[in-house]
């Protein structure tokens, strides 16, 4: 998206602030004001077979290949949990279509079962035509249960064509980026197991995903199990393709790293430089950008908890100044997967969800 179209979004987005809880734009900063403040519709990310938890959240891109099941604009959200609510058990992806219109969309309804469940919020969308997913799945819904996980590539008809393991670099897949230029792609992974990330680089055709090289690029991330979120560690990532920095939201650090040169390092760096760190962070999950440049972080409440600020969105530059944040949920432990998207004509998508509700928000920011 070209500068002077970004403006035009954060002038458009800084009108919407009544649609919100927020703090009333007297007691706000002119900084503040100026910031990213979505307007969101909700629908319900439980399909079917009962699945709730939703974490990860992925729009389907412009140029992706039509007649499948989803199209440009379709919104994804992997489930973790089943309808016994046992966490590492849910295999569900379901599929939303508000189809640009700022009516709530749709009922949720299945794209994709998995035969490996707890569905992580490693999901994203090939514009060639493919969906990647991760899994971290238990047996009991426990962390004595535990186990390592893999990646696996769907095609636009929901069906599974490839499935990847390793133990090292898809050591517990918990979220990842894409760097997609179309016939070749970086995914960037964060493994919540081993508390690394690495970089998968492919090559994208249309019958598949082809694995061409494997790094890690990043270590020392904590790593711990916990009772309420099952286990943290490393979670979400947000690639500045302009600058080649991947930053990395680390849950249990309660800490944003960046990593340079993130699509060509071959050799790992001890977490990256850290980025942000102050009291508003309680559990940093999901990590997107804004259309401003900044940062969006959700707040999982596992770290650093406060019943005055529950299941917040995060808003910061990349230099570390906060900026402001919001609820999605007046209770704790809500805010979870989000994810951002510029259509090709500027418009500027953006999608949270709540795990509390077992809902998903999307906005779409309108034309001038």
């Amino acid at each position: 998206m070209r500068r002077n179209q970004v403006t035009r979004r954060v002038l458009c987005s800084s009108m919407l602030a009544a649609s919100l809880s927020f703090a009333t734009a007297s007691a706000m900063s002119a900084e503040q004001e100026r910031g990213f403040i979505p307007r969101l519709v909700n629908s319900s990310t439980i399909p079917a077979s009962g699945d709730v938890n939703p974490y990860g959240v992925a729009f389907v891109p412009d140029g992706f290949p039509a007649g499948g099941a989803i199209a440009t604009g379709d919104v994804l959200v992997s489930n973790f949990n089943n309808s016994a609510n046992a966490q590492g058990t849910g295999t569900t992806i379901i599929q939303l279509t508000p189809r640009g219109t700022l009516a709530p969309p749709g009922a949720a309804t299945t794209f994709f079962t998995s035969s490996l469940p707890g569905l992580s919020t490693a999901l994203g969308v090939l514009r060639r035509g493919f969906v990647v997913v991760g899994n971290v799945p238990t047996t009991d819904g426990t962390i004595n249960t535990i186990g390592q996980g893999a990646l696996q590539i769907v095609d636009r008809h929901g069906t599974s064509i490839q499935t990847w393991t390793d133990s090292v670099f898809l050591d517990g897949p918990w979220d990842l980026a894409l760097d997609d230029h179309g016939a070749q792609a970086h995914i960037f992974v964060s493994n919540v197991l081993n508390g690394t990330v690495s970089r998968l680089d492919v090559a994208v055709g249309s019958a598949g995903v082809t694995l061409l090289k494997k790094k890690t690029i990043a270590t020392g991330y904590t790593h711990v199990p916990n009772a309420a979120a099952l286990i943290l560690g490393p979670t979400g990532l947000a690639f500045d393709e302009e600058n080649d920095t991947l930053y990395v939201a680390s849950t249990a650090d309660n800490a944003i790293y960046a990593i340079a040169h993130a699509s060509l390092i071959s050799s790992a760096v001890d977490r990256g430089r850290l980025v942000f760190a102050d009291a508003h962070l309680r559990g940093p999950l999901a990590l997107r950008f804004a259309p401003d440049g900044h940062l969006l972080a959700a707040n999982g409440d596992a770290i650093n908890a406060d019943a005055v600020h529950p299941s917040e969105i995060l808003e910061f530059t990349k230099s570390g100044r906060f900026v402001r944040e919001y609820n999605v949920d007046s209770s704790q432990g809500g805010a979870f997967g989000l994810d951002t998207v510029a259509d090709s004509d500027g418009r500027f998508n953006y999608a949270a969800v709540d795990d509390v509700t077992n809902s998903v928000s999307v906005y779409k920011l309108p034309a001038e």
